[in-house]
């Protein structure tokens, strides 16, 4: 991606480096539902590295990706967040939420679709963490569209914790968007129960996830 920045227009040297990825490592994606195109949020579980090139070689969108401060601080890797402008998120501070909405408005301005994993970690557990309430304030400040995905058992072929790989297919889902309602003080919680059902539906009724 570092490579391609000012070689290919915005945003295709991240897709680029992301279906580079997909390729090598012989993960195919089986694709549910439809991606709404005037999304401007999307919520996505978050089980493996994968996941980030999954999602960017599913949608054509120029997707803004919310990232802990300390993954911009890395030595060159820190460029593939920062040559793309996405959101640093500083973690544990008290003036974190005002600075992520702050953050998030240049991005939403220019059309990109604000993408986060709002566990705010990796699980591998099948179980999604509660969500974080980062989504939502900027959901809400902003009344944006916010469209769910579901990710299906990334971590049995790509596990940072277990150290393995292995090609196969996983599968994605598209789930019905919506428009975020600040006088809803239970969406982000609803969301997460629907994904949830979502994922252990799935993975129920499909033998290779387990």
């Amino acid at each position: 991606m570092i490579a391609t920045f000012y070689l290919l227009p915005k945003p295709y040297s991240v897709k680029f480096a992301a279906w580079f990825i997909r390729i090598i490592t012989l993960v195919h994606v089986d694709v549910k539902g439809i991606m709404d195109p005037d999304v401007q949020m999307f919520l996505i579980n978050h089980q493996s590295d994968l996941d980030i090139g999954i999602m960017e070689t599913i949608t054509t969108k120029d997707l803004a990706w919310v990232a802990k401060k300390e993954l911009f601080d890395i030595p060159f890797f820190g460029l593939v967040l920062r040559l793309p402008q996405d959101i640093a998120l500083q973690r544990e501070s008290k003036s974190a939420l005002v600075k992520l909405i702050k953050d998030a408005k240049k991005p939403i301005d220019e059309g990109r679709v604000i993408t986060i994993f709002p566990e705010g970690t990796r699980t591998e557990t099948g179980k999604m963490k509660p969500f974080k309430l980062g989504a939502k304030k900027v959901a809400d400040t902003y009344n944006l569209k916010v469209q769910p995905v579901v990710l299906i058992a990334t971590a049995k072929y790509f596990s940072n914790k277990k150290k393995i790989f292995y090609p196969g297919k996983v599968t994605a889902v598209f789930m019905e968007s919506f428009t975020a309602d600040k006088d809803d003080s239970e969406w982000l919680n609803n969301t997460q129960i629907a994904m949830q059902k979502v994922y252990d539906d799935e993975f129920t009724n499909h033998p290779r996830n387990r």
